[in-house]
């Protein structure tokens, strides 16, 4: 692990163990918001499938009958430290530069559904409110503590080894826990020695198929198979894209990996397109999250057509079950 991340991480679990006991102390209190919270999160600074789970949980509430909304910081966008309404659930008012990655994902998938950035939750799940909208999912919200939630869902990749945001004893303020299927039992051992008081569930990441960048059209990944491809993304540890491409059978030799939340300027196209004219490659593949930051500028590639892997989780019905408990009554029983 890089030095500054070594020394980020001790800060971070110094800061984050203060906050939470300050909060227990109720020296800090928690706004409770008027509607319902799920909070996702995680103890790692990135690339632990938070974003997935997001729209998994966002497919199921609508599934329910609910009209979620998600809040979410907007990482890198220009809305990040103002606030602001990317979608009402009727239309957008913004794009990825405003909202950042993520929530232009969650927004163009999900257009019923509200789509709230900004830094300070809580104005975002007031105006959530005010909008009609029924429940919150809260994106990386586990070490935001100012505000209360129904229930706190933190994932967790046993066989991660970046820097942590905080330790595991943190993993006491949890309800459940989403352990990455794979970990070593040494690892999962040191969770189950703390008798926890979540409960523990697995999942695994999942391909859901190709489609096309620009006609959002899908396509049989045999399409792929003995091609050449060119992968490139801008991702936390894109070693998963890479290796989940294999897993489909789309081994790809010639790979292009950029900072996390890349937001692929024109200097970056150039090198892509140079890769292309010097690799020959028959296809080029990305991220759903890198996607929308080129979605109309991938010309540039012509006549070489590029394909986005959409993911999602494998997450067992249990899961899901208890996700149910903590919603109103009145929609688990089907009322609408």
């Amino acid at each position: 692990m890089p030095i500054l991340l070594q020394v980020y991480s001790f800060f971070s679990r110094a800061v984050c163990r203060g906050k939470a006991a300050l909060v227990r102390a109720r020296l800090i209190s928690r706004r409770k918001a008027p509607l319902p919270v799920i909070s996702v999160g995680s103890l790692t600074m990135g690339g632990s499938e938070k974003t997935p789970l997001v729209l998994e949980l966002l497919a199921y509430l609508e599934s329910l009958g609910f009209k979620p909304a998600l809040v979410t910081r907007g990482y890198k966008g220009k809305w990040e430290k103002e606030g602001g309404v990317l979608s009402d659930g009727k239309r957008l008012f913004g794009g990825w530069e405003e909202a950042g990655d993520e929530a232009y994902l969650a927004a163009r998938r999900f257009p019923k559904a509200g789509v709230f950035i900004g830094k300070h939750r809580f104005p975002s799940c007031l105006r959530a409110r005010e909008m009609a909208f029924e429940i919150v999912v809260l994106d990386d919200g586990f070490q935001h503590l100012k505000l209360g939630r129904s229930l706190d869902i933190v994932l967790h990749d046993l066989g991660a080894r970046g820097a942590l945001r905080e330790g595991l004893s943190a993993l006491n303020r949890a309800d459940l826990l989403l352990l990455k299927k794979g970990g070593s039992e040494p690892d999962r051992h040191k969770i189950d020695k703390k008798r926890p008081p979540f409960r523990m569930f697995e999942y695994a990441v999942v391909s859901q198929g190709l489609r096309s960048l620009e006609t959002g059209a899908s396509v049989p990944v045999e399409r792929l198979k003995g091609k050449a491809v060119l992968a490139f993304c801008g991702i936390a540890r894109p070693e998963r894209f890479f290796a989940l491409l294999e897993e489909c059978g789309i081994p790809a030799q010639n790979r292009m990996a950029f900072p996390d939340h890349f937001p692929f300027p024109q200097r970056a196209l150039d090198d892509i397109a140079a890769a292309c004219r010097s690799l020959k490659p028959d296809a080029l593949v990305t991220t759903e999250k890198d996607a929308v930051k080129i979605l109309g500028r991938s010309g540039l590639f012509a006549p070489l057509p590029v394909y986005v892997l959409a993911i999602g989780l494998d997450l067992p019905p249990a899961f899901f079950d208890e996700v149910r408990k903590s919603l109103p009554q009145a929609k688990q029983s089907g009322e609408t």
